[in-house]
């Protein structure tokens, strides 16, 4: 089942005079349970596809569709909505909230959907457990090494049971052992939990462990390979 397609997706950014296209017509579509890498050279377009996919930008033509809905047309509101119920994200410098603690940073995705304090606490916990942060909880994060903060941000990822995770460069901070144990635990999520990954990377590190890869090159796919994993 496909879970996102992009159809004939363009973004086009202005610089008073300069005209700047970041994405010239991209179809790109998404299955259950793929964990996919899109790279490519700085400039390429890959965060801005990412960005686009994710629904945090409007492209200047072009559709996104997340499990059938399209996102033409949708309010900010009711793209939030489709974002906070669809979508988990992983950022290159964990955006963790500092003053929040482990367990405050993960329930917060919960909170904002209106769940519960009691649910969200529960929720919470129980994916820090599965990411071996269980004895971190009451941390925040300057108390934390980048790999714990990952971790941290990965679980927040994952509260909502959203069908994607996009991950925007989540090795490039981390040394080869973090980057290992994140890519391991982010593999392991895929195949247990089902979730679809789709990073933005040029870190061979992961480049070598996803399913597919995706070539972006000055805003164009320019190739599509499957079956590239080497777990």
């Amino acid at each position: 089942m496909k879970i996102v397609e992009t159809q004939t997706l363009r973004k086009t950014y202005h610089f008073g005079d300069t005209e700047v296209e970041a994405l010239g017509g991209v179809d790109l579509s998404i299955d259950e349970k793929e964990f996919i890498a899109v790279w490519g050279p700085s400039g390429s377009g890959k965060s801005t596809l990412c960005n686009l996919i994710g629904l945090l930008d409007h492209p200047t033509s072009g559709e996104v569709s997340i499990q059938g809905h399209s996102s033409a047309g949708l309010s900010d509101a009711e793209r939030s909505e489709l974002r906070n119920s669809s979508i988990g994200f992983v950022f290159q410098n964990f955006n963790l909230v500092p003053v929040l603690t482990a367990l405050e940073n993960v329930m917060l995705p919960l909170q904002v959907n209106g769940v519960g304090k009691s649910d969200a606490r529960e929720r919470a916990a129980f994916l820090l457990e599965e990411v071996e942060l269980g004895d971190r909880m009451g941390h925040r994060p300057q108390k934390m090494s980048g790999g714990q903060q990952q971790r941290v941000a990965i679980a927040r990822a994952l509260v909502t049971d959203p069908v994607l995770v996009l991950a925007d460069e989540p090795t490039a901070n981390l040394d080869t052992r973090n980057a290992n144990v994140i890519i391991d635990l982010m593999r392991r999520i895929n195949q247990d939990r089902g979730a679809a990954f789709l990073f933005s990377t040029h870190d061979d590190r992961l480049l070598d462990r996803v399913d597919r890869k995706v070539h972006l090159q000055d805003g164009k796919i320019i190739e599509d390979i499957r079956g590239s994993s080497s777990n």
